[in-house]
C-alpha cells in the first residue's frame, strides 16, 4: 500500500542522464512509496527497447543538427523530444503499480490547465481527438514504471522531419511506430508552460493519491554517470538492434548502382553491390571493404576511402543517407 509519495524534477536536458536517473529512482523506490519524476531532454529522438534507431528517424539529420538519440527500457514507438515536452514517470513497486490512477494524475493536471481529455487505446491521452501524451511501461525485479510524454509547446516540424524514417527499403522484425494527429496543449491553453505542467502535475499527484509529496534529495551522482555513459554509447544505443537488411539504389556519373545489406548488432555483416559500372573489380572491393563496418556514414566513407578516389567515396557514400 502506497503510505508516502515522492517527486524528483531533473535540471538536466540530456537524455542518457535523464534515463538513467529514471533507472536509479526505480531502483531505489520504497517499497509503501510513489515517486512522480519530471524530466525533460533536449532535441532529443527516443525509441523503443526493440526497435530499429535507423527504421525509425533520420539519425544523421538528427546528429548532424546537434541532436541525441536515446534508447529507453520500455517498449513502444519512437518521441521526440525537446524543452517544449515535458515528461513524466510513475514509480513504485510491481504491487501499488496502478495504471487507472497514474493516468488520472495526468488528466487532473490538465484539468487545472483548463483542458479536457481523453484516454485512446491503453497508451495515449487525446485532447480535441489530437494526441498530446503518449506512453509506455517498464517492469523488472518487482519495480515497476509508466512514463510518457507531454506536449507542451514543442517544434512539431523538428519532430516530423526527425520521425519520418529515410526512403531506402529496411526489412526489419520489432516494433514500428505509428503516426498519429498531435496537438501541443499550449494551442488549447495558450498561456500554459512547461513549469505551469510541473505545478499541475505535482498538485494533481497530490489531489489524486491524498498525500503531500516531498521532494527526493540529489540522487546519486556516480551510479547516474556510470549508467548514463551506458546508454550513451554506439553498443547500445546501435549495438542492440536485432538483425536486419537494407537496400539503397542510385545512378551516378559512372553507372547505375543498388546496394544490399545485411546487418547485425549495428555492423554490416554482408554487402552486396550490383553496378553496371566499367570497373569489373569495383562491386567485389566495396563489399569487402564495408564488410565488418558499422553502419556509421563517418567510418564507412574512410574505409572506403582506403581504396576508392574521392569521387567514389562521395557517391557510394551518398547511398547511405537513403538508409541513415
Amino acid at each position: 500500500m502506497i503510505q508516502k509519495l515522492q517527486y524528483y524534477i531533473s535540471t538536466s536536458l540530456d537524455p542518457h542522464e535523464n534515463l538513467a536517473t529514471e533507472k536509479y529512482l526505480l531502483d531505489t523506490v520504497p517499497e509503501d512509496g510513489c515517486t512522480l519524476y519530471l524530466w525533460q531532454n533536449q532535441n532529443t529522438v527516443v525509441i523503443g527497447k526493440n526497435q530499429n534507431p535507423w527504421a525509425e528517424c533520420r539519425c544523421d539529420l538528427l546528429k548532424a543538427e546537434n541532436g541525441k538519440l536515446a534508447r529507453r527500457l520500455s517498449g513502444g514507438g519512437a518521441v521526440f523530444h525537446d524543452i517544449g515536452n515535458l515528461n513524466f514517470t510513475f514509480l513504485c513497486t510491481a504491487e501499488n503499480y496502478d495504471l487507472a490512477r497514474q493516468m488520472q494524475v495526468i488528466r487532473t493536471a490538465c484539468a487545472l490547465a483548463g483542458i479536457d481529455t481523453e484516454l485512446s487505446g491503453r497508451n495515449d491521452l487525446l485532447a480535441g481527438g489530437r494526441k498530446f501524451s503518449g506512453n509506455a511501461f517498464y517492469n523488472a525485479k518487482g519495480k515497476a514504471y509508466h512514463h510518457g510524454t507531454l506536449l507542451i509547446c514543442a517544434d512539431l516540424e523538428r519532430m516530423q522531419r526527425y520521425l519520418t524514417p529515410p526512403k531506402a527499403k529496411l526489412e526489419a522484425k520489432g516494433v514500428k511506430s505509428v503516426g498519429a494527429r498531435v496537438v501541443n496543449l499550449s494551442e488549447l491553453a495558450k498561456d500554459l508552460t512547461c513549469q505551469k505542467m510541473q505545478s499541475h502535475m505535482l498538485a494533481a499527484f497530490e489531489t489524486v493519491y491524498g498525500y503531500t509529496p516531498t521532494e527526493i534529495c540529489p540522487p546519486d551522482v556516480k551510479t547516474i554517470a556510470a549508467l548514463a555513459k551506458a546508454y550513451s554509447s554506439w553498443d547500445y544505443l546501435y549495438g542492440t538492434t536485432i538483425p536486419f537488411t537494407a537496400a539503397a539504389e542510385a545512378q551516378f556519373a559512372w553507372g547505375h548502382t543498388k546496394l544490399l545489406l545485411q546487418i547485425r548488432s549495428g555492423k554490416i555483416t554482408d554487402a552486396q553491390l550490383f553496378t553496371d559500372a566499367m570497373d569489373a573489380a569495383l562491386a567485389d572491393t566495396v563489399c569487402a571493404l564495408l564488410t565488418g563496418c558499422r553502419l556509421d556514414k563517418t567510418e564507412i566513407s574512410h574505409k572506403l576511402a582506403i581504396k576508392l578516389d574521392a569521387e567514389l567515396v562521395s557517391d557510394l557514400s551518398s547511398l547511405f543517407e537513403q538508409i541513415m
